[in-house]
């Protein structure tokens, strides 16, 4: 039972930054053993509060009160000392250490000026039963699977005598059984006392999981829900101040010919299996399956970054050699990588360079030198085509929110108007209102005639922006949904390796 006095309270807190405000008055209250999930937009404010939270920053002005006593939250080891944790998106454990090393890297217990190993290894093995993980403290942790890293995350946190733990997006990399892994271990620590920040743009997690939403827009506050208010259209209509009902704005056009034909590709990852399916021009085929299926190393075989075992690629009727990721643009592919900041930007570039990487040699004068103008032009263009947030094209794209930095990978590659758009997770990590505007742009390059093939694990992405849906078990393709097909439990049986009953 919640408790009604608050272990946590944040009033009137305003931070800016040089030309941004990125909080003004913003409250918030946390109750003992409450899980309270904080939603926005990007750059809504909910990083820069939880820094705040967590001494990171300090603010320019207003209070926090811990157990009703205003405290001053200098650095993040006042607010350890206070129990308060931050778990960051980007786990920050160092992986060439064991697992006990991890849990008490910087505060580690002395015997006779020498570091106590033995006590480490016995309170680590307490620590790591509280979040329901049965392995050794000498596990070097490069070993482990992400889902477990971020459980000795947790178990770090806790280890400190944590009241209030704040997760940031702590599932945008684990699969769903390691999903619920993670749920249950909130879910035994709220039953404890601890109180619970939950961070996440899956808004199907936050219905799950919380015991009250606080919404943020704008840097300001926009509304709470309570438990019996939380739905999915009571978020999204809080996080944009508006009511999207045309969220998958899918509009009828004309399928046109045949596209891309995958005949028996066999991938690296699983060569006992052979891949066939086609995309057609203006059509938008998804790609469903459990995390591990072999979609992304499917995708990646099309766009030459591993070569396939056997099989062929027909483009537009013709036999491609798609050897190398220069072969794929050539014949009219482009990828846009489900990792982003690894795979998809240059982070410390401006966005005009980011814009123009794809381009370069499409750029390039007689010299050798690059053709600036028209490289000036493009990314003008596709700011614009794009509807990316930026003071200027010569912004470092770091600094922009997920979603603009998802809109610079898109528009690098729509820059060279590819044939086909190959989109790996195309939504992670970004809010509300930038998924809206992916999808949007994904109905209007099909009905330019453009083909899609997408990767997604969220099903109600699948289920909404569909014509058609591949669903992957293990490295093989267990069976195609039409749109009039398309239901969760249908695209779950298939994913899980079971088969649609004939009717």
């Amino acid at each position: 039972m919640v408790e009604e006095s608050p272990r946590l309270e944040v009033r009137n807190v305003t931070k800016t930054f040089p030309g941004v405000r990125a909080l003004e008055n913003v409250d918030l209250v946390l109750h003992p053993g409450e899980v309270l999930a904080v939603i926005g937009e990007n750059g809504a404010g909910k990083s820069t509060l939880m820094k705040i939270l967590a001494g990171v920053q300090e603010p320019d002005s207003g209070e926090i009160l811990i157990d009703g006593k205003p405290v001053l939250i200098e650095s993040t080891r006042t607010a350890m000392n206070l129990g308060i944790v931050l778990i960051h998106q980007e786990l920050n454990l160092s992986d060439n250490l064991d697992v006990g090393a991890n849990i008490f890297l910087g505060r580690e217990p002395l015997r006779w000026g020498l570091i106590d190993r033995r006590r480490i290894d016995r309170e680590s093995v307490d620590q790591l039963a509280r979040v329901g993980l049965d392995i050794s403290p000498r596990t070097i942790v490069s070993t482990l699977p992400i889902g477990r890293q971020q459980l000795v995350e947790i178990a770090k946190a806790l280890s400190v005598n944590t009241r209030v733990l704040i997760m940031d997006e702590p599932t945008s990399s684990l699969s769903a059984r390691e999903t619920d892994s993670l749920f249950q271990v909130v879910r035994d620590l709220r039953s404890r006392g601890v109180s619970v920040i939950y961070i996440s743009h899956r808004l199907g997690e936050v219905r799950q999981l919380a015991d009250r939403v606080t919404v943020l827009r704008d840097g300001e506050n926009a509304g709470d829900l309570s438990k019996d208010e939380i739905t999915h259209d009571n978020m999204v209509k809080l996080m944009v101040g508006r009511d999207v009902s045309q969220f998958y704005a899918r509009k009828h056009h004309e399928i046109g010919g045949m596209l891309l034909e995958v005949r028996d590709i066999v991938t690296p990852t699983w060569p006992q299996h052979k891949l066939n399916f086609h995309v057609r021009a203006g059509e938008i085929v998804g790609v469903s399956g459990l995390v591990g299926s072999g979609r992304t190393e499917m995708l990646r075989v099309l766009f030459g970054i591993d070569k396939p075992v056997s099989g062929h690629v027909l483009v537009d009727g013709k036999q491609v050699a798609l050897t190398s990721a220069k072969h794929a643009i050539d014949s009219g592919l482009a990828l846009v990588p489900e990792d982003r900041k690894q795979h998809g930007l240059v982070a410390e570039m401006t966005v005009r360079q980011n814009l123009g990487l794809a381009g370069l040699a499409r750029n390039a004068l007689p010299a050798g030198f690059l053709n600036e103008r028209r490289e000036r032009s493009d990314s003008a263009d596709m700011i614009q085509k794009m509807r990316v947030r930026t003071p200027n094209d010569g912004q470092i794209v770091q600094y922009l929110s997920g979603g603009n930095q998802q809109k610079v990978v898109i528009g690098k590659w729509l820059s060279l108007g590819p044939r086909l758009l190959l989109l790996d997770e195309p939504t992670r990590g970004v809010d509300v209102g930038a998924k809206e505007e992916i999808y949007r742009l994904m109905e209007n390059l099909a009905a330019e005639g453009m083909g899609i093939l997408f990767v997604s694990s969220e099903l109600e992405e699948i289920l909404g922006m569909s014509d058609r849906t591949i669903v992957m078990h293990e490295g093989h393709i267990t069976g195609e949904l039409n749109r009039d097909e398309l239901s969760e439990e249908a695209v779950m049986q298939l994913a899980t390796g079971g088969s649609i009953p004939v009717s």
